[in-house]
């Protein structure tokens, strides 16, 4: 697995590519909690190149979601077969989930409620 970093106005973008599985999923948390540490407005991934995720990759979003601190945590991109996933095990209400990385961004101009 590959994962890319970039930032958007602050918030740190993490693209991670092929699968998140159990032998890839501890270097997808080091990753994930490393950024959640370092960046005050939030964590964004971008799962548009990720094409399987299994239950350790949901521990680890699960896991952020507990640890983080301040900022925000969100995944957006979803494949079709990742979003039915997530559906299934009913993601939406542990994590946000957006349509694209583009629209994760402009709802987080909103301010936190």
């Amino acid at each position: 697995m590959i994962i890319d970093e970039s930032q958007r106005g602050g918030i740190q973008i993490l693209q991670p590519r092929g699968r998140i599985d159990g032998a890839t999923s501890p270097e997808f948390q080091a990753k994930v909690l490393e950024a959640l540490s370092q960046v005050g407005a939030g964590v964004i991934v971008d799962f548009s190149g990720v094409d399987y995720i299994s239950s350790a990759g949901f521990r680890v979003l699960m896991t952020a979601m507990r640890q983080k601190k301040e900022g925000r945590l969100a995944v957006a991109a979803l494949q079709p077969v990742i979003q039915e996933i997530f559906s299934i095990a009913r993601f939406q209400h542990v994590v946000p989930i957006f349509a694209s990385v583009d629209d994760a961004v402009k709802s987080w101009d909103i301010p936190a409620a």
